[in-house]
This record gives structure tokens, sequence and C-alpha cells, in this order.
């Protein structure tokens, strides 16, 4: 029940719009857009936090404006009224659960492509180029100012018109704010050199908004009050911005970061992942908020409820921004109002989400693959209509796929029993929760194991599952997911010399003095062994046939571990492929070859070590297929469509069997338990 004395769940008046809790989610991208609009996902996943009982979920995270600013990371385009209807949509059902919602709108100035929309010459006040988006701007003449000076009036006007509740205007790292910073500002004219001259594109935009939706109407501002760059905007000068805005009446709250992303440092510095301090910002976010009457906004990694409670208990924000919290779980306030904290599905800081957004296009959650999904897929997993049928499920694994198949399987009722050959839950997370400042990433399947416990699972550890002792539990359905064994390659020669990254990680092979690491997974694991082997006393060479190591971890990742690697002196060569291993006296000759030259070259060390991801662990499945109804086959048009499987090769079968996770083929965490989702919510 609702605890009437819980800071976060007191209402909050917003100019004249009262909102329910002081729990919000700032606005954010994550490219569900089609065709620049919100159409029903973009909405489906904004309604899923109304339901969850969240009192604000902005949208639109960069929504743009104007045509020469074109979309970068699957940004909503507000430049037309195409988007009007689609707003008033997505406002119909957020308003429909008793939330509000707003969007921020901006132009992205040199923040984007040239080569993309409509290859019209991106802008900045000046010619200075970003180095993430390495585009080079136009510096802006008069008649550009004038232009998306009305743009930004007239794409508020859109936001109203859409029966959203407010906007905010975003000042980090786009167009508005690269007047600010002297890091990007070099302009001699009216535009540049004092303050008040930086500071006049965005009190002209200001000007415009208002004149176009009215004193009424809920405009906020998302600004940095200092760059942490050296020669950009400092404290005392983002304070005077603010003090400045405030000063206008022009916006209602502030919404506060602290950083800058023209980098991919930058960038995650400002949104930090695991391994970071929790709320870096919050305190920099309380200063601002004491030396200002306006409402006070803010989101970095505040991703639990107790520092979320304190940062409201504390007065350091009015309103606390939970937004990838939320995308790991979209019910947060119903569970705190239903006294159900301990089962908020955490978010573990992964970053898999923002990264997903440059890499494939979307953001994803690393271990709610409901999320983005809502359409298909569902948050709350509620029993089978068949009740009276009485299903005997048997999951073998306790990894993340295995502990999903089994929680999902429960929640529809079934009695489940889960065989884990271990002595513990987890799988491979363990292993990469070896490296200390991956070790949030346990709550991915501590969660998992929890829920299974809570549903009343039957766990045996300790059991290595063989096809008699699965069989003899009359299961209806069997649910493979014993994941993969570490595999070195396919070298010419020595595969079987080649330490494998589990070993180093796990400890049951001692770390040599002198050590080549080769990666061929190019993701978290082999990266994540790369650091864990520069943090022992050992001599490594980082040996990779990429252009760049660790390709498929994206921009928020990279840097915690490139600090790791060249922070400790680690040789990185790439380009080149392991090929073979040999033995030589008491060390061994690498083989390494180059596709550019056609030419080997040999590399004496103590020690190889490799990830090549793994080969699935399918002894079990394989001896259980005969016995199947279905031969382990996947009806993969009912698993697409969200029914049930029922596929029959073998009438004279007595159960079902599917495998899930790595036990199929190597791939992520996400990957896994996606897997088991859309298999098992079916069953």
């Amino acid at each position: 029940m609702k605890n009437e004395s819980d800071p976060l769940l007191q209402s909050f008046k917003l100019k004249h719009l009262t909102l329910k809790n002081r729990v919000m989610s700032t606005s954010h991208e994550p490219a569900y857009s089609e065709d620049g609009l919100p159409k029903e996902r973009y909405q489906r996943y904004h309604e899923e936090k109304a339901k969850g009982g969240i009192g604000l979920t902005m949208f639109g995270g960069g929504t743009l404006v104007a045509p020469d600013t074109p979309a970068a990371y699957g940004n909503l385009y507000a430049g037309d009224d195409q988007i009007v209807p689609h707003f008033r949509e997505l406002a119909r059902r957020v308003h429909a659960h008793g939330a509000a919602t707003m969007c921020q709108i901006t132009h992205l100035g040199r923040r984007t492509s040239n080569y993309a929309g409509h290859w019209l010459p991106v802008i900045a006040p000046s010619a200075v180029r970003e180095p993430a988006h390495r585009a080079f701007p136009k510096a802006m003449e008069d008649w550009d100012i004038r232009r998306i000076v009305s743009a930004y009036g007239a794409a508020a006007a859109r936001c109203r018109e859409g029966d959203l509740d407010g906007i905010e205007v975003f000042a980090n790292g786009h167009l508005l704010d690269s007047f600010w910073t002297p890091a990007v500002n070099r302009r001699t004219d009216a535009y540049g050199g004092s303050l008040e001259n930086r500071m006049r594109f965005s009190i002209e935009v200001l000007e415009e908004i208002r004149r176009q939706v009215g004193d009424d109407y809920i405009v906020g501002i998302r600004m940095m009050f200092d760059e942490a760059l050296d020669g950009g905007l400092q404290f005392d000068e983002g304070m005077q911005i603010g003090e400045t805005l405030a000063n206008t009446g022009m916006i209602d709250f502030f919404n506060i970061n602290r950083g800058h992303c023209a980098t991919s440092v930058g960038l995650a510095n400002l949104i930090p992942n695991m391994g970071t301090p929790q709320a870096p910002h919050l305190e920099f976010a309380g200063e601002v908020r004491r030396h200002f009457d306006l409402p006070v906004m803010h989101a970095a990694r505040i991703n639990d409820v107790a520092t979320a409670r304190y940062a409201i208990k504390e007065g350091l924000l009015d309103l606390v921004s939970m937004t990838r919290a939320h995308m790991a779980d979209p019910h947060i306030v119903a569970k705190i109002m239903r006294g159900e904290e301990d089962q908020i599905r955490p978010c573990v800081g992964m970053g898999y989400c923002i990264d997903r957004i440059y890499g494939e296009g979307e953001a994803l959650c690393a271990h709610n693959p409901a999320t983005g999904r809502e359409i298909s897929l569902p948050h709350i997993v509620t029993k089978s209509s068949e009740s009276s049928r009485q299903v005997v499920v048997v999951v073998v694994g306790a990894g993340p796929a295995g502990l999903e198949a089994a929680r999902v399987c429960a929640s529809r009722g079934h009695d489940v029993t889960l065989l884990e050959a271990s002595n513990t839950h987890g799988g491979q997370v363990n292993l990469a929760a070896k490296v200390q400042r991956r070790k949030e990433i346990l709550g991915i399947t501590d969660w998992l194991f929890d829920q299974c416990q809570r549903l009343g699972v039957q766990m045996r550890f300790n059991c290595l599952a063989e096809q008699k002792n699965v069989i003899d539990l009359s299961p209806d359905a069997v649910l493979i997911a014993t994941g993969g064994l570490p595999h070195a390659g396919y070298l010419n020669e020595g595969a079987d010399l080649a330490i494998s990254s589990w070993d180093i990680l796990s400890g049951t092979v001692p770390i040599a003095k002198n050590v080549l690491f080769f990666d061929d997974n190019g993701q978290h694991a082999g990266a994540s062994c790369a650091e864990f082997l520069a943090q022992s006393e050992c001599t490594l060479e980082y040996l990779s046939p990429e252009m760049m190591i660790a390709p498929d971890i994206g921009g928020t990742n990279h840097p915690a571990y490139l600090k790791s690697l060249y922070g400790n002196d680690v040789t990185i060569t790439l380009n080149q492929r392991l090929t073979g291993i040999t033995r030589e006296d008491d060390g061994f000759c690498a083989t390494i070859y180059s596709e550019y030259t056609d030419q080997s070259i040999q590399r004496r060390v103590d020690q190889v070590v490799s990830d090549n991801g793994t080969l699935p662990a399918d002894d079990l499945y394989f001896d259980l297929k005969s016995g199947s109804t279905n031969l382990g086959e996947v009806d993969q048009p009912a698993l697409l469509a969200g029914i049930a499987q029922n596929q029959v090769n073998n009438p004279d079968g007595a159960y079902q069997l599917f495998r899930v996770g790595d036990s199929v083929t190597s791939r992520n965490i996400h990957a896994a338990i996606y897997d088991a989702l859309r298999l098992c919510v079916a069953f």
C-alpha cells in the first residue's frame, strides 16, 4: 500500500501542473521512432512507465526542429505538422494512467553528420568540429540564426498542439549551448565574445518559443552548468547563465547536467555506467538547486530507490529521474507503493541501452527484453489461462537463460524444476563479475534467482543433469540452458595450447609473466579478460583481427576498458590474427598473420590466452532429442507471433524439447534472456 510519508510519493506542483509523485524519466531517445515519428512502439514504451506509476515521463531526447539537423540516433522530427497527431496519441496513452509527459526539443548543431538526411550543411556558431560525430560545420550566418529561432518556436507550438504537458529545451552539446561555450564559439559579432553576446541566441530562442506557446505553457531547460572540459564552460559562467535565464521569467524548471558529450570519454562521464559511483553529479545538482527558486530535476546513474529517496528527502532535487532504471523496470513506483521495493529489477549500469542506439539503432535493456517490445512481450507475466492443466517443466542450467526460463514458466503457473551442475546460480555472469568494476552485473542473475525462489521453483544444485534423471522427472517440457564452453578458435595448429579467458577469470590457471591475449570475440567477454590480465603484473599484448578492439562494445563502455589497458602499458596490436601455437622450450611460439600483407610473424610468449566465444554445451540436448515430440524443432512463426509451440514431429515422444541462450550459439546476456522470455511466455 502507498506510504504517505515516502518523499518519493509526495505530489509536486510544476507551474499549474500537479505531478502525483516525485519520480520521473528524463527525455532520451531509444530510437524507437518510425520516419521521425513516435508511433505505437514509441508510445507503448512510455505508456508502460505510466502504467507503472511514474509521475512524469519525458520523451524525444533531441527532438529535431529543422531540416538541417539530420537524425543522429533515431531522433524524432518536429519540424512539420505531421508529428502532432502522434503527440496526441502518446499524450492520451500516458494521461490515461495519471502521468504527465513532455517533449525535449533541440537542434543538434554540429553533433550529427553532413552525409545524412537532406545533406544540408551541418551548422554551429563557429567552424569547430565535434570529435564524436566528426562533421565539419558551417559557421552560422544571420539568416541561419533567424530561421532556427523561428523553427524552435514552431516546434514548441506543435508540442502544445499535441496535448503535451510541456517542453524542455536541450542545451548540452547541441546548438543552443554551442553558443555559450568558449570551446566552440569563436565568433566576433553580436553572438560571440562576452557572455551576454554568447547568450543572445538562446534568449532569442526562448522569446520565440514564448511568443508561440504563451506564458502559461510549461517550458524548461536541460543544461550543463559545468562542461568539465578544459577551455569549456566553467561552473561560475554556468551559474551566470542560469541566473540570466531565470531572471527572464521565460523558463519554469532546470534539468541539471554536468559534463560534455563531444568525445566518447565525455559521454561516458556524462552518462556513467557500472564501476562508477552512484549518482556522481547529485550533490552538484543540489548546489544548483540551493541557488535558484525554480524547480530542479536531474538524472545520472540514480538507479536505486534509496538514492532517489535521499535526493528528495535532503532537498537536493524537486524531481528525481530514474531513466535507465525505468528501462530495467518500468513499474518501480507501483512496486514501491505495494511494498515490493525489494522486487524491483535493478539497473546494473551496463550501458547496453545507450550503446545499442549508435550500434544497432535501438535501445534495449541488457536484462529486460520486454522494454521496447511492449507490443509483443509483457513486463508482468501472468498465469496461463489453462489453469487446470498441470505442466511439469524441467530447466537445465542456472545462467541467465535458464533462470529466466524458470521464472517465466513458474509465473505462468507451471511446476518447474531447475537442475544446475555447479553449486550456485549465474553461469558466465559470475566470470564477468571477476573484473572488479563490473561486479554489479551479478544483479542480473541475483534478481532472477530471487524471483525463482519467490515463485517456488525447485532448484537442485551440484546436479549434473543426464538423460535419465531428466526423464525421471516426467516432464511435459524440457528447456536446455546449459550454455557454452570456451572455444579457442579454428587455429591451424595448437588450439589445445591456448588458455581460455574462463581459465584466467576463474583463477583455474595462473597468469604467466609474458602473455599474448587474442580476442576474436569483440565483445565484453574478451575485453573483460584483457582488463583482468592488464591489472595483473604480466606484460600483455592484446591482439585483435579488428580495426579497433572490441568493436561490439559501445561508446560509453569503451573508455573504461581503454583507460585500464593504456594505464597498464598494454601493447595493442590490431588487424592481425592468431593462426597457430607451438611449444618452444618452456614457452610458446605464436604465429600471427596479417591479411593485409599476406605475411606471418612469430611471437615468443610464456602464455597464449584466447577468447573466441563459446561452442554450445549441447550433449544433453541431443541425448534427449529423439524422445521429444518436436524433435527439438522450434516453430518460428509461432515464436514470432507469441503463441504456443505445438509442433509434433514425433507422436511417440514424451515431452517438448527446446534450448535457449548459449546452448544454441554464442551470444550475449540480452539474447539469452530474450530467448527464454519469448519462448516461455506462451507456455
